[in-house]
């Protein structure tokens, strides 16, 4: 069976890529590019694919996790190929109706049979997405935070920066920085955003 893919990324070169790579497959066929997140859903409406190969940042307009909500259904598969891979990216493109999530530093040829498992409905993960989602499935109760590291989640749920955080607390700015990079550590993200996000979701903030 021929797998019809619809791809979906802002950068042109990228895309360029992607195509010559599938086009060496026999079973895949490229049916339609897309630069944006809106050029992905209605490109998909139009042609219905059977997977649509989805990056996450897609620059001005809505990103890959809410194309992937609107795209998704029964009959068209949403693949992420993306480089990021922190808890809050991963939770939020599978609960948008993601059939998988690949890294594109995956070989090729992971790539197709990922491209040939999601056509059918089946779920493929990159070998280090798959281990992120067994380590917060073993910590479900949540990652421990100290005292003073839900103080500064706190704080920055506020919207406060490190220096008001060190005034409030009566703290150095170092040491706000200090717990914020273990913060960081312990929720799987790399920004303030994505801290408060997964913290919202994983009920850690008071």
């Amino acid at each position: 069976m021929t797998v019809r893919i619809l791809l979906c990324d802002d950068h042109a070169v990228v895309r360029a890529g992607l195509l010559a790579l599938l086009g060496s497959e026999p079973d895949i066929e490229v049916v339609g590019e897309a630069g944006s997140g809106e050029e992905a859903v209605a490109m998909a409406a139009k042609l219905n694919p059977d997977v649509v190969l989805m990056d996450l940042q897609l620059g001005p307009g809505i990103d890959g996790v809410e194309a992937t909500r609107r795209i998704a259904t029964p009959d068209v598969h949403v693949l992420v190929l993306t480089t990021y891979d922190t808890d809050a990216d991963i939770t939020r493109a599978i609960e948008a109706g993601a059939t998988g999530y690949l890294l594109k530093a995956e070989r090729p040829e992971e790539l197709f049979a990922a491209i040939h498992s999601a056509a059918q409905g089946r779920t493929t993960l990159s070998p280090p997405v798959a281990s992120r989602v067994m380590d917060r499935m073993r910590g479900a109760a949540g990652p421990t935070l100290t005292d003073r590291e839900r103080d500064i989640l706190g704080q920055l749920a506020h919207g406060l920066g490190n220096r008001e955080i060190a005034r409030a607390l009566f703290i150095s700015e170092a040491t706000v920085k200090t717990h914020l990079g273990r913060i960081y550590a312990k929720l799987g993200v790399d920004t303030r955003a994505g801290a408060v996000a997964v913290a919202k979701e994983q009920r850690l903030l008071s």
